[in-house]
């Protein structure tokens, strides 16, 4: 399928065939789902914790007499159900990490571009050319563009671009070799240069 290659004020300035094995791979809905609870659950630091009735800080002295009071026996103030006491099966520090195999990954992300093509929503430029670091010059690219909610694809480190995009809103920088699952849903557009595009054929074709 071809794109048409825009410059920064939204003209069409060419041409690009994209790369079939890329964005015309089989859509697969579950194999995305599952590489996007993998990334979630990647990037939940687990630290929660409690402290429980051995942890906690309080005295150990027994509160009344076990007998002759007319009570329920207690033997510590720091038992789950006293305010104050500890936490009964509570959560504690531990890893949600999830595995998945670097070719179901890939895949993942093939299957994610080609969703992304289908729906008209990936932008071709020829190339990010800012002449300085402003925000108001990208935001009247986006605009010639038609983006709105934009992740801006890029080959590499280029500081211009991603020091003007830091202050607006509903927009991305990302690196064409960090692309992932999440990113590319939660924005409504991708906006990729030819360079990004090279490298993504570099790193899945």
């Amino acid at each position: 399928m071809k794109l048409p290659v825009k410059n920064l004020k939204g003209e069409q300035v060419g041409e690009v065939e994209m790369p079939a094995d890329i964005f015309e791979a089989p859509v697969s809905h579950p194999l995305m789902h599952q590489a996007l609870l993998r990334q979630n659950a990647n990037a939940h630091l687990g630290t929660h914790s409690v402290l429980t009735r051995a942890e906690v800080n309080r005295t150990t002295k027994k509160l009344f007499r076990q007998k002759g009071t007319g009570r329920a026996r207690q033997g510590s103030m720091r038992a789950p159900h006293w305010r104050g006491g500890g936490v009964a099966f509570g959560p504690h520090p531990h890893s949600y990490e999830q595995d998945m195999p670097k070719k179901m990954r890939r895949a993942a992300v093939r299957s994610a571009l080609s969703q992304k093509l289908t729906d008209q929503e990936i932008i071709v430029i020829d190339k990010f050319e800012l002449s300085a670091p402003k925000t108001r010059e990208l935001i009247t690219a986006l605009k010639a563009l038609g983006v709105t909610r934009g992740l801006l694809v890029l080959p590499g480190r280029d500081t211009v671009v991603e020091n003007s995009a830091r202050n607006v809103d509903g927009v991305k920088t990302l690196f064409a070799a960090y692309l992932n699952i999440r990113d590319i849903f939660k924005y409504d557009q991708m906006v990729v240069s030819l360079d990004a595009l090279n490298k993504i054929q570099e790193w899945l074709g």
